[in-house]
């Protein structure tokens, strides 16, 4: 068993926390974790990515292949479509619906979310209104993570430890908050996919 993922987004957006989640999470599973370091301006609001492997066995490299990865998952529409030339065959793009508009010539969201729609597999969530309608404005992440949990072949109790241990010196107001934002996220995917 392996996963292969491109993480995206922009400075600011939980790249990090989303990985250190999907790591802890892969780690309580008795999986091998190698993840690139994430680059970017994550603080001035520039693009961010990571690769992220996660295996039963040995992993050799850090860097997913062209064409190789089984899921990207973007907490922005546009950075998602920057990481499509590493997407597998049979893999799976998740990411926000929601822009955010970093750049003054930032392209037309519909024909993004369109070029998105003619996928084959894909989910498109306005993880934003989600988090919102949760009273948690900032758990949009998570509710990404939790829109691509089908697809990580990590057992979901084993990523709600993982917010447990990441968030829990934040209180479990956070703790909870969080957990609800992942099974939010996880519904979504399950009745669209």
């Amino acid at each position: 068993m392996k996963t292969d993922i491109i993480l995206a987004g922009v400075g600011g957006q939980g790249i990090l926390s989303i990985a250190a989640i999907i790591g802890v999470a892969a780690m309580d599973s008795n999986l091998q974790v190698k993840q690139a370091e994430v680059h970017g301006m994550s603080q001035r609001g520039g693009a961010v990515q990571s690769h992220m492997r996660i295996s039963d066995s040995t992993i050799a490299s850090d860097l997913i292949p062209l064409g190789k990865a089984d899921l990207i998952l973007s907490v922005e529409p546009m950075e998602s479509l920057r990481y499509l030339p590493w997407l597998g065959p049979e893999g799976w793009l998740v990411t926000n619906s929601v822009p955010f508009v970093n750049i003054p010539d930032y392209p037309a969201l519909d024909s993004i979310h369109d070029e998105i729609r003619h996928l084959p597999r894909h989910i498109l969530i306005d993880a934003d209104a989600m988090a919102r309608d949760l009273k948690s404005a900032r758990s949009s992440n998570i509710i990404m993570l939790g829109a691509a949990s089908p697809f990580l072949n990590i057992p979901y109790q084993c990523l709600e430890n993982g917010i447990k241990k990441i968030f829990g010196k934040k209180g479990e107001k956070v703790v909870e908050s969080n957990i609800s934002a992942l099974a939010a996220g996880r519904q979504f995917a399950e009745q669209n996919k």
